[in-house]
């Protein structure tokens, strides 16, 4: 019993020492279903819907794919390297419908003890550098970027700034409908928004403080045995610190706790630090191939903002993907 008690020990003591500790983990299987049929005097149906893989942080297994669909193929965005499926159906038809499942793991996710190395950007990663049409980090952006990080040096110290103004900065608007539209300039002057809209915040003004920053497209998973989580669709951002990779970064849960338990900047603290380097094991992570998406086969109503939500065309038509009850989806979730 000694040599075990020991034993026992000394095995805590090394994981103390080696900063070693078990994540915790959310498991259980996700349904996507998608109906069409509600789509009345439609022809020809086309749908792209994000294709979750396998990382760091998350296992996705058993995905499987079935429907009455025409023609089905899976793509790779060209740019981001992400994945999705594609299927369409065509001509007249009384029955459109696609499920896909899968099991996933997901782990919560916490990097401690973030330094500087000041390493230079490598060059694969300063895309993410760039000002675009949906990201703009000129004119005002750049102003407002220059103001908070004027006294900071180095990557990790800007990007805590840039986070800790849109936290201060930003409130959430229950009023937005789904997760938001992610238009940088409005926001800045409304404030109040979704998730997309406060990620998008953040990345805008932490790439014009030459920060490198992404979009992560989500859905969360279930606290419950048995929910449907269609509604549950979310955004955060990662900055990239050159020694160490990828850093979560998640302001957008912080001020939607905030407006959840009523808490004020100061009460709100251990949230705010929390979501600074790390995310919860209640997400999975679909999509990061970030904003204005040319699509394969090429949609016809121009750029996608993004592809976090199923997308779909109806004789040519979008159908508003913010809108699950129309639309037509639904996302469940049980607990293993």
């Amino acid at each position: 019993m000694k040599m075990k008690i020991e034993i026992s020990i000394l095995v805590i003591l090394l994981l103390l020492v080696s900063g070693l500790s078990y994540a915790k983990d959310r498991q259980g299987v996700v349904i996507f279903k998608i109906n069409l049929n509600a789509q009345k005097g439609s022809n020809n149906a086309r749908l792209w819907l994000p294709y979750p893989l396998s990382e760091e942080h998350q296992r996705i297994e058993n995905l499987t794919i079935e429907g009455n669909f025409d023609n089905a193929s899976i793509y790779r965005e060209q740019k981001s390297g992400a994945i999705y499926h594609f299927s369409e159906w065509r001509g007249a038809s009384d029955s459109k419908t696609l499920e896909m499942s899968f099991k996933v793991k997901a782990e919560e996710r916490i990097i401690k003890d973030l330094r500087d190395t000041n390493d230079p950007v490598p060059e694969e990663i300063k895309q993410y550098l760039k000002s675009d049409p949906w990201i703009p980090t000129d004119g005002g952006i750049k102003e407002i970027a220059d103001k908070i990080t004027h006294d900071k040096k180095g990557i990790l110290e800007k990007s805590r700034a840039v986070y800790d103004w849109v936290v201060e900065n930003t409130y959430r608007d229950p009023s937005v409908k789904g997760c938001g539209l992610g238009i940088v300039e409005q926001m800045l002057i409304k404030r109040g928004g979704k998730c997309v809209d406060i990620s998008s915040v953040y990345i805008a003004l932490a790439r014009a403080a030459g920060v490198p920053a992404r979009e992560v497209f989500g859905i969360r998973l279930g606290k419950k045995s048995e929910q449907e989580i269609t509604n549950d669709y979310h955004c955060w951002a990662e900055f990239f610190l050159p020694g160490t990779g990828w850093i979560p970064v998640d302001p957008a849960d912080v001020r939607k706790i905030m407006l959840a338990e009523n808490l004020s900047l100061k009460e709100a603290k251990k949230y705010r630090e929390y979501y600074f380097g790390a995310v919860d094991e209640f997400r999975i992570a679909l999509d990061r191939s970030g904003r204005g998406l040319k699509l394969l086969p090429l949609q016809e109503s121009g750029p996608l903002n993004y592809l976090m939500y199923p997308y779909a065309e109806i004789d040519g038509k979008p159908l508003d993907y913010l809108d699950p009850k129309n639309f037509n989806y639904t996302v469940t979730f049980k607990a293993l």
